[in-house]
């Protein structure tokens, strides 16, 4: 048993279970504190305070000092209402695919971490546990150390759209199958741009593996400086396929109640809100991992030493836990620059969100790849020459946007007799009544 046992355990496999266990839990845990970051955030931008009332003292005597606590009970509390709800089916409904899509959007999500490199790499020497030999072995600190990481991560998070699209279309609600039809149309359409930027990480740094596009940033620098453009595009398709806002049009209340989740109520629209979320983080440790040098800080580009502990080639276990929480860090400052952008900017009208990926976004991509592909040919590939032809092509692409996007602003209707077009002889007045004006209360007899 002890031979068997040696045969198939090995350090990767037990570090990516703990991976794979650990990220799992955080991720739930992060799910819902953004929640309450989103509520804080939104609050500070509306001058408003936001939720300030529901501590962690469960009603508790005992516990009397964690009353209030700045409302960081509020997402325990959410969650208790999902579980507590009536879970309402819809009559008409078809009950089987209306439930299993709730649990299909929240696998996709909850997968596409795996190839995230959490910690580096991790150096464990031999040990003998009751006779079962694990052999001395330099680990992966993710939960799939696969060669084709940036691909399986696309795979993975474009099913979810089957989910969506099974929500709204087994709701029996006309509102419900418009979102899902709304979020398909979008997902697809800017899945092509996001691809094309994985293709522009694979194109200068010459692997698809996370591990090694870490290493390419930490010798040559963060590929957000070799390529802003592609790094705001590939950030402008993973809002657009996490249907955040400005691209929330499958979820947009005044057309369509709530979208493709208008039907769900109680833990099924719990685990459609934490799929959101989910994907939300993953989304930005994975734009953390292409662009911003995942667990790297910068501290040898400016006379640093080379072995320091965030460094790929650190492989201690302190280096392991300094990387976790720097790439936790910027994963979390990416998530907030996404939550400031949902109540900054205001919701684009669905016209507008298609036509700026098929007028805008996509052409801007191909060229590029087209670009880049010359360029790297050519072996101009230093940091100065790739940042200057993408600050040329963002330029042009500007110039050229008015012609190629064009204009979709509402223009007003000319209604005869209204205050702006009144009739030939007529004269609009308008204005409340003098009751009104009048700052003193009136009885009426």
């Amino acid at each position: 048993m002890a031979e068997f046992l040696s045969s198939i355990l090995s350090w990767q496999l037990i570090v990516s279970v703990v991976v794979i266990l650990v990220v799992i839990h955080l991720l739930l845990v992060l799910a819902g504190g953004g929640t309450y970051l989103e509520r804080k955030i939104s609050a500070y931008i509306q001058d408003r305070i936001g939720p300030n009332r529901v501590g962690l003292d469960l009603g508790l005597p005992a516990l009397k000092f964690l009353k209030g606590l700045f409302g960081l009970g509020q997402p325990l509390a959410d969650g208790l209402k999902f579980i507590l709800k009536e879970d309402y089916t819809p009559r008409g409904a078809d009950k089987t695919l209306f439930t299993l899509a709730a649990v299909i959007v929240v696998v996709p999500v909850m997968i596409a971490f795996a190839i995230i490199p959490w910690g580096g790499k991790l150096a464990l020497p031999e040990v003998n546990i009751f006779g079962v030999i694990i052999k001395e072995q330099v680990v992966h600190v993710t939960a799939a150390n696969i060669n084709v990481g940036l691909i399986y991560l696309l795979a993975v998070a474009s099913l979810g759209i089957y989910a969506i699209t099974l929500a709204g279309w087994s709701s029996n609600n006309k509102y419900s199958f418009l979102g899902g039809m709304r979020s398909s149309a979008q997902m697809l359409s800017y899945e092509i741009p996001m691809g094309l930027a994985v293709l522009m990480v694979l194109l200068v740094t010459g692997s698809l593996m996370p591990d090694a596009i870490v290493a390419f940033q930490a010798d040559h620098g963060w590929l957000i400086l070799y390529m802003p453009i592609v790094a705001v595009i590939f950030y402008i398709c993973a809002l657009a396929e996490g249907n955040r806002a400005p691209f929330d049009n499958a979820e947009c209340e005044q057309e369509l109640v709530a979208g493709w989740h208008t039907e769900y109520s109680a833990m099924r629209l719990g685990l459609l809100l934490l799929s959101e979320y989910v994907h939300l983080f993953t989304g930005a440790a994975f734009f953390a991992v292409r662009f911003l040098g995942a667990y790297h800080l910068p501290l040898s580009w400016v006379g640093g030493p080379v072995d320091h502990l965030l460094h790929p080639d650190n492989t201690s276990i302190l280096g392991v836990l300094a990387k976790f929480h720097v790439i936790l860090g910027k994963t979390v400052l990416v998530v907030f620059v996404a939550m400031r952008v949902r109540w900054t900017i205001p919701r684009l009208k669905f016209n507008q969100v298609m036509g700026m990926a098929w007028n805008g976004v996509i052409p801007l991509s191909i060229a590029l790849v087209v670009l880049a592909s010359i360029m790297i040919a050519m072996g101009w590939t230093q940091l100065w020459q790739m940042l200057a032809m993408n600050l040329v092509v963002g330029a042009v692409f500007l110039a050229l946007a008015p012609a190629s996007i064009g204009t979709t602003e509402n223009k007003k209707l000319r209604m005869a007799g209204s205050r702006f077009h009144p009739l030939a002889g007529e004269r609009v007045v308008t204005g409340a009544a003098a009751a009104a004006r009048a700052d003193h209360p009136h009885t009426t007899i």
